[in-house]
């Protein structure tokens, strides 16, 4: 059984950092590309960033440039989410997800999250003073 399994998650006070890791079990990710979502109660699932199985090219949603880092450790089976300069916006319950995409067409969908196979449980971050 696939499992994605997100750790990381916490309270930290604005300008902070926290790095979000994504441990699948079940499979490896071979076949999957990852990415992060995030969502605030009342608000759409909202796309972070990708990283291509295929290429290892990375995607970013404009609000996180710049702060945010995705990267892969294929030994553990495992994606992280570096986020660097935290800003109160950032709280919400962040979910890794599982899409299976050439990287031709992962660039176009990636921020589309009914295209995504398997899905965490999701892992609360806060960002506050």
């Amino acid at each position: 059984q696939v499992q994605l399994v997100e750790s990381g998650g916490g309270l930290v006070q604005p300008g902070g950092s926290l790095r979000l890791a994504c441990a699948a079990s079940g499979y490896t990710l071979d076949y999957h590309s990852i990415a992060w979502f995030r969502q605030v109660p009342g608000k759409a699932r909202e796309a972070v960033s990708c990283i291509s199985r295929d290429d290892g090219a990375t995607h970013y949603a404009d609000s996180v440039k710049g702060r945010f880092t995705i990267s892969t450790d294929d030994a553990k089976n495992t994606v992280y989410l570096q986020m660097d300069s935290l800003k109160p916006e950032d709280t919400a319950v962040y979910y890794c997800a599982a899409i299976s995409a050439p990287a031709s067409l992962l660039q176009m969908l990636w921020m589309a999250s009914d295209k995504y196979d398997y899905w965490g449980q999701g892992t609360q971050v806060t960002v506050s003073s």
